[in-house]
């Protein structure tokens, strides 16, 4: 026994021995060896020599580069950590500076410059492209910044001349300073409207990157990167169909950790967790002649061949981040999503320019989200979808996230068969809930808007074995089969739009083809039950006050309820209770298949046993609450 003991601390002593620190700082030099004294000058250089175990810290400053690794660690516990130095600020940018400016007229300046000023990527030519996007030959890859505040692409010279505000983004007066370019096969010509700016004493960049943290191959697992400064980069569309390239991206692999980041100002996504090229690259566009759901089918069977397996692929962390200014998502991820933790996070302004759409927008879209967790996360003034879960949504729990501002739905459920479990979540915004699939279970949520119930959908989506990427089958969504318990609905706003398909309350469901499971829900204002439910309050006279507060970093919610509500008897919502999916065949539990039981509130609070309080608050008052949520 003593001899395996000396081998264990003998085996643990020599990986410790043989973990190298490199590091990395603007002012070193690649031919130094990397130590404290003698750093390198690029992270990149240091991430060719990483081996499992190694931790790669970087010094202040900003480095323009793309960070390919050559590998990544072993296990969970050998992993290569990429940090940035404690207490420093490190900028990993996907942009140049752009200097040399010429004045035209007031306010507008030109720039041109060689091709080989974008090495080999330029995002002057590439237009943003891809399945499910539309960009109406408009916007390219490329942003221009000024002082780090990204200007708007116009497709005429005109509107570069003679600004007005573009009526559909956030920021009207922003929307004015304006860009344009032309390029030919020698030279990129660029002109923008900066105002008042002398673009010759400020600070003007353009992205030039595709990215800014990507393995160029798949298969570099258990990588951590943390701490950084990340933004800039001339990112593509990322459809389900696409290799998905954000600015920091992983690349079919496994056991990733992302933490403790700011970033913002991606064309496109800030990170994502997608497939590769080798199943599909944007195969609809590449054959319209199939309708996109096929091709998607046709993806997923391909990525299974491909390896996608919980042995292989997903598992990542991605946590206490802080992500802003992207104009797709936030966070993305096709198929490569799934088993990963999502927490913590701070997503908002996501869309903010709204100068290109499509189908995949939003602070975070996913499709297959197999047992992902999706915990603790302020997601908010976003001018898309707060979440969007697309396909495959199997043993997924979105739980104690804050949602408000949002310009779409909080959340939006789109084709999937379940079980997935919403629970203790604050939804804030007009819509809160939009759903075209079943197998749904809303538990303990407090619900200020609409809910839009979507009649059920003639695509044929595939669903699992429990807690597997194997497909058990595929089937339409007939439409209900979903549960709600314990929520708190609070009416306000407009008259719902009925024909639309949104509501307040649950009278969407009414004509739903598969049972919904209800009771203990409180509908106050304008929200109204199913024309079946029972064992219920309701109070259509009394009108609620909502208002939320940010001071700082923080978030105060202030709300009213009605004394009815503590007469409501409630169930401690568990797995027994909610019990199996319909057509996943699969019970409402943990990932690794033990019960769940929805034990604790918003904060963390123990719930009562007997007769929990509805909504994601246990006993929090009466008459006016105001609780500190963020």
């Amino acid at each position: 026994m003593l001899k395996v003991k000396l081998l264990i601390l003998l085996v643990v002593i020599t990986s410790f021995v043989s973990a190298k620190e490199y590091n990395v700082s603007v002012n070193g030099n690649n031919k130094n060896d990397g130590s404290a004294s003698k750093p390198f000058q690029t992270i990149n250089f240091a991430a060719q020599l990483a081996q499992p175990g190694d931790v790669i810290t970087v010094h202040s400053g900003a480095y323009r580069e793309w960070i390919n690794p050559a590998r990544g660690g072993e296990s969970d516990s050998k992993r290569i950590v990429y940090r940035a130095a404690t207490g420093e600020k490190v900028e990993i940018k996907g942009s140049e500076v752009l200097s040399g400016w010429k004045k035209e007229k007031d306010g507008v300046w030109k720039v041109t410059v060689p091709n080989s000023f974008f090495g080999g990527y330029n995002s002057c030519k590439d237009l943003v492209f891809g399945d499910w996007c539309d960009n109406f030959g408009k916007n390219h890859t490329a942003d221009v910044f000024l002082n780090g505040r990204s200007l708007y692409e116009m497709e005429k010279m005109e509107k570069v001349l003679i600004p007005v505000p573009y009526a559909n983004c956030k920021d009207q007066e922003g929307s004015t300073y304006t860009w344009y370019c032309e390029s030919d096969d020698k030279n990129t010509s660029i002109w923008a409207n900066f105002h008042k700016s002398d673009p010759n004493k400020e600070l003007v960049e353009i992205s030039t990157r595709r990215t800014c943290f990507y393995p160029d191959k798949p298969g570099i697992n258990y990588l951590t990167i943390q701490g950084f400064h990340v933004s800039q980069a001339a990112t593509q569309w990322a459809a389900p169909t696409a290799e998905q390239i954000g600015m920091i991206s992983t690349h079919w692999n496994k056991g990733w950790i992302i933490e403790n980041n700011i970033i913002s100002n991606s064309k496109c996504s800030g990170i994502t967790l997608g497939k590769e090229r080798s199943t599909g690259h944007n195969v609809w566009s590449a054959n319209p002649s199939l309708d996109g759901s096929i091709h998607y089918i046709e993806v997923v069977f391909r990525t299974l061949r491909n390896g996608w397996s919980k042995e292989n692929i997903g598992s990542h962390i991605i946590r206490n981040n802080e992500i802003f200014n992207c104009e797709q998502t936030g966070i993305c991820g096709s198929m490569g999503a799934a088993f990963s933790i999502v927490e913590n996070n701070h997503i908002y302004n996501i869309h903010q320019k709204n100068q290109f759409g499509g189908a995949e927008i939003g602070g975070i879209k996913f499709h297959a989200a197999i047992d992902a967790i999706i915990e603790k996360n302020r997601i908010h003034d976003n001018l898309g979808f707060g979440c969007w879960f697309d396909w495959m949504t199997q043993g997924t729990r979105i739980t104690k996230n804050l949602f408000y501002n949002n310009a779409w739905n909080d959340l939006f459920f789109e084709v999937n068969h379940g079980p997935f479990l919403v629970d203790n979540n604050i939804l804030l915004s007009p819509i809160a809930i939009g759903t075209q699939s079943e197998g749904g279970a809303f538990v303990h949520n407090l619900i200020a808007g609409q809910i839009c119930t979507w009649p059920g959908s003639n695509r044929f989506t595939p669903y699992h074995l429990p807690h597997s990427t194997e497909v058990a089958g595929l089937c339409t969504i007939v439409s209900g089969d979903d549960r709600y318990y314990n929520n708190v609905f609070l009416g306000m706003g407009t008259e719902a739009n009925t024909m639309d398909h949104y509501n307040y309350g649950l009278v969407g469901y009414n004509d739903a083809k598969l049972l919904v499971y209800k009771a203990g829900n409180v509908y106050y204002d304008r929200a109204l039950p199913s024309k079946d439910e029972k064992n219920f309050i309701q109070n259509s006279n009394f009108k609620p006050e909502f208002k939320v507060v940010e001071v700082g970093n923080n978030v105060f919610l202030t709300y009213s309820s009605d004394l009815k509500g503590v007469y409501l008897k409630t169930s401690l919502i568990t797995t027994e209770l909610l019990g199996k999916a319909k057509m996943a065949n699969e019970a409402y539990e943990n990932p690794d298949g033990t019960p769940l039981k929805i034990d604790t509130d918003y904060f963390g609070k123990k719930r009562s046993e007997s007769n929990p309080s509805a909504g994601p608050f246990e006993n929090p008052g009466k008459g006016l609450i105001k609780l500190k949520v963020w």
